[in-house]
């Protein structure tokens, strides 16, 4: 698989890539949280930041899969919960927002490769993420690559309650 990093400065010129893979991920769900206009939203809110990055997989040219995120702002932390006291206030944290694999590569290593491509890529000192609380497996497996749950939250009206996750990317000092 190859795999091609990208910032803020190409979000506009891979938007409708990322859009077409969410809706080949969702195809038939009848969850409005999961719409594409939806999506597109928390795309242009996040590729906004400049801290964003994303990386994308390619297997002979087609997409399988992205990973993308930004920094919080200085104490920052997800909408509709609290910085965790386990998590110094001035630690510098990474929010992965999005980590996606279309089906036909699903099970196959792709969303480590893209996991370990973005955290690796990172300086921040922690790396933070949500899981739905309806996917234990999804969980277990951010688990498996040193993510503790911290807590839940539910940040939209229309969201499902999720479960914060946290990794330690740096040694503290």
């Amino acid at each position: 698989m190859d795999l091609k990093t990208y910032t803020h400065k190409d979000a506009a010129a891979i938007r409708e890539m990322l859009l077409d893979m969410h809706d080949a991920v969702y195809d038939g769900e009848e969850d409005r949280f999961h719409e594409r206009e939806r999506f597109a939203w928390f795309v242009d809110h996040w590729s906004s930041k400049e801290s964003w990055s994303c990386v994308v997989g390619f297997d002979a040219g087609s997409p399988t899969g992205f990973a993308y995120g930004a920094a919080f702002d200085t104490g920052g932390w997800w909408k509709g919960s609290d910085r965790p006291d386990s998590v110094a206030p001035e630690a510098t944290a990474f929010a992965l927002s999005e980590l996606m694999v279309m089906e036909k590569w699903r099970k196959t290593g792709v969303s480590a490769q893209l996991h370990e491509a973005m955290v690796d890529s990172r300086d921040e000192d922690i790396a933070t993420l949500l899981v739905d609380v309806t996917h234990p497996k999804v969980r277990g497996l951010y688990e498996t690559w040193g993510y503790e749950k911290l807590g839940e939250q539910k940040p939209f009206d229309d969201s499902p309650v999720f479960a914060v996750m946290v990794k330690r990317l740096t040694v503290p000092a």
